[in-house]
This record gives C-alpha cells, structure tokens and sequence, in this order.
C-alpha cells in the first residue's frame, strides 16, 4: 500500500552511502516518485550510477539540485555531507532556499543555529540515523525548530521512517546524546561481535562457524529481548544457574569492568559529538 506524500519533491545534497539509502528507501515504500528527487555527487560515475538505478534527476552542483525544489512549498533540502565539507555546502547553498523552505541535516554536529543562518530558513530538523539504516533497519534521533509545523513534522517523519524507525526528541543535545547511543552504538557491537568471534576461534571453531553462532546468538537474544518486553537483568538472571558457565562468564565480564568501559565509550563519544558541533 503506497503512503505517497502528494507532490513531494526532495533534493539530497551529497547522496553517499546514506543518501542513497534514504532515497532508495522512499522509493521502494512509494513514498515519492523518482521524478521528483533531485541529487547531487561531485564524480560523474557515481552520478550515472544513480540515475541508472533509480531514475531521479542527478547533478554536480549542490545549487542546481537545491534550486530543483526551493520554494516549491511541499519539499525538503536534506543535507548527507560529511562534516568537514558542511562549511562549503553552505556557501553553494548561500541564497537558494526560500525562507519558508524545509531543510533536513543527518551531518554530525552541526547545530542548528549553525544551519539555519546558513541555509536562510527558520524550517530546520537535525537528525541522526545509524548504519542499519542502509538496510532499513535503523533508528534515527530526530528534532527540529519550533518553525517546523506539524504537517511538515509528519513529512520528516514518513522521510525517516524509510530507514527504519524514528524517534522525536524534545532538545538538541538529545540528538548529540542520540549519536553516542544510537549511531555509535553499531561500533560497540561490532567490536563485541568481533571479540566473541575470536575466541571461537581460539576454542578450535572455524571462523564462518564462529561467526554464524555469534551473529544468530545475537540476532536472537535482541529479539527475544524485544519481544518478552523484560529487562536485560532479568533476561540475564533468566539464563544464569548458579555455579554455571554463565555465572562464570558475567564474573570475568565484571572482573574486566565491562560495564564501565561501555559507559565511558558511550560518554567519550558523546563529549567528541559535543565538541564537534562547538568547532564550527
């Protein structure tokens, strides 16, 4: 069943990894059609590369791919830069967007005064996707400035929903809070799957299968997770026997300050998206 939003046209300033993510996920749940996206990439083979993929309107120019859609009324700028390159971008973008224009950031740090003195519009939304994202499975922190109405608040929403869940917050440093939580949390995972596979490894599996009972052990236990609704001490006292090879292993875990190396992880990155905003 399509949830088009009638005439919405979008341009997707940068479409990297997460643009096109974005783009193909509205796509595919019929939210937009493909005419009415406009992208911009400065390599020419990853400009064709879209085009003959999805069939949007592609160009070099960030100016030209904003213009597409400024003042149109029922649009959105969405902003999938890398940090470093935000500076530039606003410059291109200098004069384009129509003071009533929607604009929507998933760049890092960037404050939202930041972009809407840059942009020159009052309608600004910060967000912060994660890398499941790319396959539809993500969760993204999103706010937005009190000029973004609510009709325009359910666009961002359909918008994000195509890369998964999303989740309003009430204040700006909530999405900083989102980025060490939610967006750098794959990375904590990762490095956990990483850790486990390894010591498969080191018991004699090979490592595919030590991979395949990592990933489906933890595919599995975050399902069950969700689906009981019960907290993860209860979950984690659920399979603890005394005297058991899991009272073993949470003695080691703790032993090893598992807890307080994830809590100051989550805190360090917190402070670096913090600061990265600050040294604008």
């Amino acid at each position: 069943m399509s949830n088009k939003i009638k005439d919405l046209r979008l341009a997707f300033i940068g479409c990297g990894v997460m643009g096109e993510s974005m783009a193909a996920g509205l796509l595919r749940e019929g939210v937009v059609d493909p005419e009415n996206i406009s992208a911009s990439h400065p390599r020419d083979s990853r400009r064709a590369e879209l085009k003959d993929k999805y069939g949007i309107n592609v160009c070099a120019s960030n100016a030209e791919a904003a213009r597409a859609v400024a003042g149109h009324g029922n649009s959105a700028v969405v902003l999938c830069i890398k940090p470093q390159r935000l500076g530039r971008v606003l410059t291109d973008l200098e004069g384009v967007l129509h003071p009533n224009d929607l604009a929507i950031s998933i760049v890092a740090g960037a404050r939202i005064g930041d972009l809407a003195e840059g942009l020159g519009t009052a309608k600004v939304v910060r967000a912060m996707p994660n890398t499941p994202a790319q396959i539809g499975a993500g969760i993204t922190a999103w706010t937005c400035t009190e000029a973004v109405g609510e009709v325009d608040r359910r666009h961002v929403r359909e918008i994000l929903s195509a890369l998964g869940k999303e989740l309003f917050v009430e204040t700006e440093n909530m999405v900083d809070m989102a980025t060490s939580l939610s967006a750098t949390g794959p990375t904590y995972i990762f490095m956990v799957m990483e850790a486990l596979t390894d010591a498969g490894v080191h018991l004699g599996f090979s490592r595919d299968m030590a991979k395949e009972l990592v990933q489906e052990t933890m595919l599995g236990s975050v399902r069950f997770a969700m689906e009981s609704n019960m907290h993860p001490a209860e979950l984690r006292n659920m399979v603890t026997s005394p005297g058991g090879t899991s009272a073993e292993a949470i003695y080691q875990m703790e032993k090893g300050t598992l807890r307080t190396v994830l809590s100051k992880a989550v805190y360090a990155a917190y402070k670096s998206a913090v600061e990265l905003g600050r040294s604008r």
